[in-house]
């Protein structure tokens, strides 16, 4: 009765809570949805422009210039020459507008695009969306293979975590013959 009771309350918690977001129903090994958007300076970034010349880290994230979020975009800014040579593309997607972005993007010298997606298709066709209703992305980064397949799945609200385990799978991956 009293695991009853307490499986009830959890569900009712999950279901109250608009921050808590159901996991991606995208999986390892599934073809990502190809997507077009707009950049901070208003250039069109189409996924299908990249598939088969390189690998596309495509990361979301909630909100421009705050703490986890300038974490992560700087992270990814400092080890920017690293992921090029590797041949990984990175690209940012988050609800937030082009002059938004554009501002984040010039106070932390980001070098990479960052996708307007202020109707939320992107984070939609990804599972990303941080909770019914709610116009944010929860922290989620895809790693896109040459076939346009999903490659990895990092599913964290540690900024940290994300660049730790995308950079050990790129590395790893690279050393596969059959990629």
């Amino acid at each position: 009765m009293k695991m009853k009771f307490l499986c009830l309350i959890a569900a009712a918690l999950f279901a109250a809570s608009p921050l808590i977001a159901a996991p991606t129903h995208l999986k390892e090994g599934e073809k990502a949805p190809m997507f077009s958007g707009h950049d901070q300076d208003g250039k069109k970034w189409d996924l299908s422009d990249h598939v088969g010349k390189q690998l596309v880290l495509l990361y979301f994230y909630p909100k421009d210039d705050t703490a986890g979020c300038t974490a992560e975009a700087c992270g990814l800014r400092d080890n920017m020459g690293a992921f090029k040579q590797e041949g990984v593309e990175v690209v940012g997607a988050s609800f937030d507008n082009r002059d938004s972005h554009k501002r984040f993007a010039f106070k932390y010298g980001l070098t990479f695009p960052l996708l307007a997606d202020t109707s939320g298709e992107i984070a939609d066709a990804y599972g990303a969306r941080a909770g019914q209703g709610r116009n944010m992305a929860r922290r989620i980064s895809f790693l896109i293979g040459l076939d346009g397949k999903i490659i990895h799945i990092t599913d964290s609200p540690d900024p940290a975590v994300h660049l730790r385990e995308m950079a050990d799978v790129i590395v790893h991956w690279k050393d596969k013959p059959s990629h």
